[in-house]
């Protein structure tokens, strides 16, 4: 459907209480009985069609006029009913011991129960009831809505035997056309004509929602009246749920006005929505027996649910592609690029999915386009009305000019609109434009024509329905129900993005905040850190220099150690570091080209960096004193290190030198003991 349409106003045709014809056509009978079985209401023509002596007068006894199993019959119609709303169908019922079979229709209305009756045709319900399932599986394999609409056409007219048989599809702006036909060859074809929405009024809809089937046997009949013509406290009858009922004089006429004495018309429901009609076309007249209309009528009910398959699996097709745009968007969106900035990119992910000839985004104030759009000055003359109007979900519209005279001014350009809202604010859409087209429609006559009537007379069809021609310009192609669906499903997306973008800014600025606080605040600790321990450094290792340059040389090695800690901890960005790679990068300088003197074992675990620089002093003394006076000293010893987890998980790093000269006590204790015994421990 399409939004922004100006509401269809009521015709005389619309007011006409179609349901209400007190008189019913001549080739049934009616009997409206109160619940202990009296005659309240009755057709004048029930002794003609029943075969009685007289007509039965109001208060005779239903049991006076038919024999018991008749009433028995319909006393078990009544029960099997599932409710209001419901007909129960009974055949080739003998209403006397000497009459012959009729054919009954059996449901109630309020406390009354209504019977029509018919004569039974023997032969067509047995005959017509064995195609049901060989019609049905012709039109189980067909996928396209065209073909199997023109297949439906064609077994129906065949079974049915009428002169015309079309398939009718209600448009978003109520109209109607023709999208299936078989017909007589010498019938002027029908396929692809538009018939106003005027031609079946508003009630007329509704009532095929109650009751799906209407035939009209006889136009020129002259229906049988029902008498008395009103209920208890002078209210009309209901006849909603008649199969029998009369049609309304302005239907009539508008039937012979196309030619046509007998119709048969199935209603094609979707979702408990008028989707379209069966209508069926004889040139003369032509009665079907309610056998073979009860098996026209399960037909049509089973091509709806063919129709309805066929056309939901069409729309999950589109469907599933609008949830594989939705998941793009999602991943192309989530690394914070705005949706103005990446116009095109969800211009050309929504192509093929919607049709659409150009695309804009207004975001924030920001205004982006991409295709045939509006500029951002002529949108901005637009919004104003676009924000009294509050689109807080999707419309479309094929004319946006109608119902805001400003977007003339691009309406060469973009005539259609389909509105997605993307945010909570009023103006931020994402919209796809369409541009117009000069359509050339085809109506089954003039449709300003639909219904004529001079001051003080009856109102009257119009009397052609030769094909006419009208050009349609300043619209756009029509937005389908599945383009709205997928633009639904395409609005909670952008939701979401929009949203999640919104509150990830806000999170990042606080969070950008906190970090730069902190990064100062552990800046000026480290620096005073490494101040200390450098003056720590320097102060121990005079004691450990016999010289100057020795003296150099063993802070240096001491520094460098801290510098080679530092690059370890800023690589993974002041985050824990691996313990291997601090043993590995001391190691390399004495080992490196005999990598086998060093091997290193264990867990990989890694090391805060609170505590990596101070571990970083104890590695580089452990390896300089095996370099100095232990098994790196020479060219055959070798150092294992073994890293474990003990039982109660705290952490051992197991030193282990082998070969090399002969171990003696220290004569004194150095630099790298005291940071052993002190640091580690802290």
């Amino acid at each position: 459907m399409n939004a922004l349409k100006p509401a269809r106003e009521l015709t005389d045709c619309d007011r006409e209480p179609i349901h209400q014809i007190a008189a019913v056509q001549p080739y049934g009978a009616f009997l409206r009985v109160s619940s202990d079985w009296t005659v309240r209401h009755r057709s004048l023509n029930c002794a003609q069609v029943l075969g009685l002596a007289q007509t039965p007068t109001v208060g005779t006894s239903l049991k006076d006029i038919f024999h018991a199993p008749a009433i028995d019959a319909f006393r078990a119609a009544l029960v099997r009913l599932a409710g209001a709303g419901e007909v129960e169908r009974l055949f080739g019922v003998q209403l006397t011991p000497d009459g012959g079979l009729f054919d009954c229709a059996v449901h109630a209305v309020g406390e009354s129960i209504v019977l029509e009756i018919e004569p039974h045709n023997s032969g067509e319900f047995v005959n017509h009831v064995s195609l049901i399932a060989p019609m049905l599986a012709q039109l189980e394999a067909i996928k396209d809505i065209d073909a199997l609409c023109s297949r439906a056409a064609t077994l129906l007219r065949e079974m049915l035997g009428y002169d015309r048989v079309m398939v009718y599809r209600f448009r978003a702006d109520d109209s109607g056309e023709v999208i299936a036909e078989d017909a007589r060859e010498d019938l002027e074809p029908y396929l692809g004509l538009r018939y106003p929405a005027a031609d079946i009024p508003q009630q007329a809809r509704d009532l095929f929602q109650i009751n799906r089937v209407r035939m009209i046997a006889d136009v020129a009949a002259e229906p049988a009246s029902i008498e008395p013509a009103v209920a208890f406290g002078n209210r009309p009858l209901d006849m909603s749920l008649s199969v029998l009922r009369a049609s309304s004089p302005i239907h009539l006429t508008y039937l012979k006005n196309m030619g046509v004495e007998a119709s048969l018309t199935l209603a094609l429901v979707r979702n408990n929505k008028l989707w379209g009609l069966i209508a069926c076309h004889h040139m003369e007249p032509r009665l079907l027996s309610f056998s073979l209309r009860t098996v026209a009528e399960t037909f049509s009910q089973m091509f709806s649910l063919i129709l309805d398959r066929v056309l939901i699996d069409r729309s999950e097709q589109l469907r599933s592609r609008g949830r594989d745009v939705h998941g793009r968007l999602m991943v192309n969106l989530a690394e914070g690029a705005t949706i103005g900035e990446n116009v095109k990119m969800v211009a050309e992910m929504l192509d093929g999915l919607i049709a659409h000839d150009g695309l804009s985004v207004n975001v924030g104030g920001q205004f982006t386009s991409h295709g045939m759009a509006p500029t951002e000055k002529e949108f901005q003359a637009i919004a104003p009305e676009l924000a009294e109007a509050q689109l807080d979900k999707v419309y479309a519209t094929t004319s946006l000019a109608s119902h805001i005279p400003s977007a003339a001014a691009f309406g060469q350009r973009a005539a259609g609109a389909l509105f997605i809202p993307i945010s909570r604010q009023p103006n931020d859409h994402l919209i796809l434009w369409r541009k117009p087209l000069a359509q050339k429609v085809k109506w089954a006559g003039d449709p300003s024509k639909a219904t004529v009537t001079a001051p003080g007379e009856r109102l009257q069809p119009r009397a052609s329905f030769a094909a006419w021609e009208q050009t349609v310009e300043g619209h756009s192609e029509d937005w389908s129900d599945d383009d709205l669906h997928i633009a639904e499903g395409l609005r909670v997306t952008l939701l979401e993005v929009i949203l999640r973008m919104s509150e990830e800014v806000a999170r990042e600025r606080i969070r950008a905040q906190e970090q730069q606080s902190l990064l100062i605040a552990e800046l000026n600790h480290r620096v005073r850190n490494i101040l200390n321990l450098i003056r720590g450094l320097v102060s121990q290792s005079k004691h450990d220099a016999m010289d100057v340059d020795n003296f150099a040389s063993i802070v240096a090695g001491r520094i460098t150690a801290l510098a080679s800690a530092h690059d370890n901890i800023t690589q993974e960005n002041w985050a824990p570091a691996p313990l291997n790679k601090l043993f590995e990068s001391e190691i390399d300088a004495y080992v490196r080209g005999t990598e086998h003197r060093f091997s290193l074992e264990g867990v990989h675990v890694l090391i805060s960096p609170e505590a990596y620089t101070v571990l970083a002093l104890v590695v580089h003394e452990l390896i300089t004193n095996s370099a100095k006076y232990g098994s790196l000293c020479d060219r055959s010893g070798s150092v294992q290190v073994t890293i474990a987890r003990t039982p109660d998980d705290n952490l051992s790093i197991a030193w282990r030198e082998r070969g090399g000269p002969p171990v003696r006590p220290p004569s004194r204790r150095g630099f790298g003991s005291t940071i052993i015994e002190k640091s580690i421990p802290f």
